[in-house]
C-alpha cells in the first residue's frame, strides 16, 4: 500500500467574483520512504498541494488516500487528528513559543496527544539528541541560532515520529551554510527511513531528493527521477 495516493485533486477557491484554480486534477503516488521535493512557480499550486497533503485543508473534488485512509471527506475533528499522528511539519518560520525552551517546544505535540508528562520529555530529549541539540534544551529561541532553531522545529516535526516529514522552504530563500546542515540533517533522517517532502524554489534543495515534482498552473507538468 503506497503511503501517499492522490486521484483528480483540485482546489478551487472564490475570491469575490472570480475563480482561482489552484490545482486542476493532480494525481501522484508516494511510497514510504520517498523523498521528494516539490518545486514550481508562484501560483503553480504547489503550496495548495503541501497544504492537502497536510490536511491543513480539503480539495475541492478528487481522492486523497493516507496510509490507505480517505481524507478527502474528512472532518475538521478528525483532520486534526490525522495531522497530529501521522504528519510532521517544518516551517519555515519555525512558529516556537518564544518563552518556552526547546524541550518544552519539543513536548507541545506529545502534550496534545495525551502522553504522560515522564514519557514526554524522555522522548523529547531523545529527539534532541537525535538533532544534534542534546545540550540546548533548556535554552529558549532567542538563546539559539537561526540553525539552531530549524532544528528544535524539525524536533517537533519529529516527535509524533510521524509517516511523512512536511518542509515549506526549509531554509528560506538562500542556501547558506546553515541551510547546508539542514539538508546534511535531512539527508540522514531519509536514509534512516523517514518519508521527505520538501516545498522549495532552490534546485540546489531539490538537488538532494530522489524524486522531484514540476507543477506549473496546478497541474504536474514533470515527475522526475534522480538516477541511482
Amino acid at each position: 500500500m503506497s503511503l501517499i495516493e492522490t486521484r483528480d485533486l483540485t482546489k478551487t477557491y472564490v475570491m469575490g467574483s472570480e475563480e482561482i484554480h489552484a490545482l486542476r486534477g493532480v494525481s501522484i503516488t508516494i511510497e514510504r520512504g520517498e523523498y521528494i521535493a516539490i518545486m514550481g512557480p508562484s501560483g503553480s499550486g504547489k503550496s495548495t498541494l503541501m497544504n492537502l497533503i497536510g490536511c491543513l485543508d480539503t480539495p475541492t473534488s478528487g481522492s486523497y488516500l493516507l496510509n490507505g485512509k480517505e481524507v478527502a471527506r474528512m472532518n475538521d475533528n478528525e483532520l486534526a487528528g490525522i495531522r497530529n499522528r501521522e504528519i510532521g511539519f517544518v516551517f519555515q518560520t519555525f512558529n516556537l513559543l518564544p518563552r518556552a525552551s526547546a524541550l518544552r517546544n519539543v513536548e507541545l505535540p506529545l502534550i496534545y496527544a495525551g502522553m504522560p508528562a515522564k514519557e514526554r520529555e524522555q522522548r523529547a530529549r531523545a529527539v534532541l539528541e537525535q538533532v544534534e541539540l542534546g545540550d540546548r534544551v533548556n535554552h529558549r529561541p532567542n538563546e539559539l541560532s537561526g540553525g539552531q532553531r530549524q532544528r528544535v522545529a524539525l524536533a517537533r516535526a519529529l516527535v509524533n515520529t510521524p509517516s511523512i516529514l512536511l518542509a515549506d522552504e526549509p531554509t528560506g530563500n538562500r542556501y547558506t551554510r546553515t541551510g547546508a546542515e539542514i539538508m546534511a540533517l535531512f539527508d540522514r533522517l531519509h536514509k534512516a527511513g523517514n518519508t521527505m517532502v520538501v516545498v522549495t524554489h532552490e534546485a540546489d534543495i531539490a538537488g538532494f531528493a530522489d524524486r522531484t515534482l514540476h507543477l506549473r498552473d496546478g497541474r504536474v507538468e514533470r515527475d522526475i527521477r534522480r538516477a541511482a
